[in-house]
């Protein structure tokens, strides 16, 4: 099964990873989630500026400030063949956020851009974190995908 990011880098940023590591974290996201597609996966990987993620944030969750990470599924599309890759829909990640929350956290910036696009892409796979259960089982896949990559656990102490 193949799976695809296409990455668009709509900002300048020092931190920005490249496209193949968000390659390999969308992959890893969806090969070990349990819920990847018969086909092939197609996920939109865009890195915008804290400007643009506010809108989004503003628009779509009536949250008026800039964020980490937004996720839009893309829902069904009928009449596509039947091997045709399965879009998962878009993952849109703030690069100053990431890089200030990384900091904050005393985290390698490079470890926090693989969990927040890991993170990203889980949500398009239908995982959330509304109830304590929902986020134990999230935060517990989060954490071994990200140990797969040799990234340490964005939860642990």
């Amino acid at each position: 099964m193949a799976v695809t990011a296409d990455v668009q880098v709509a900002c300048d940023d020092p931190d920005i990873p490249p496209a193949a590591d968000f390659q390999t974290w969308v992959a890893e996201a969806v090969g070990q989630s349990g819920r990847a597609p018969d086909t092939g996966t197609e996920v939109a990987v865009r890195v915008v500026d804290a400007d643009e993620i506010q809108t989004l944030n503003r628009l779509y969750r009536d949250k008026d400030y800039p964020t980490n990470v937004l996720s839009f599924p893309a829902g069904d599309f009928e009449g596509l063949p039947p091997d045709a890759p399965q879009l998962l829909g878009d993952v849109v990640v703030c690069a100053s956020v990431v890089a200030d929350e990384a900091r904050v956290q005393d985290k390698a910036v490079a470890d926090h851009w693989a969990h927040m696009i890991v993170h990203g892409t889980l949500h398009l796979l239908g995982f959330d974190h509304e109830t304590d259960a929902e986020a134990a089982e999230m935060e517990a896949l989060e954490a071994r995908i990200l140990a797969s990559q040799s990234v340490t656990d964005p939860y642990a102490g």
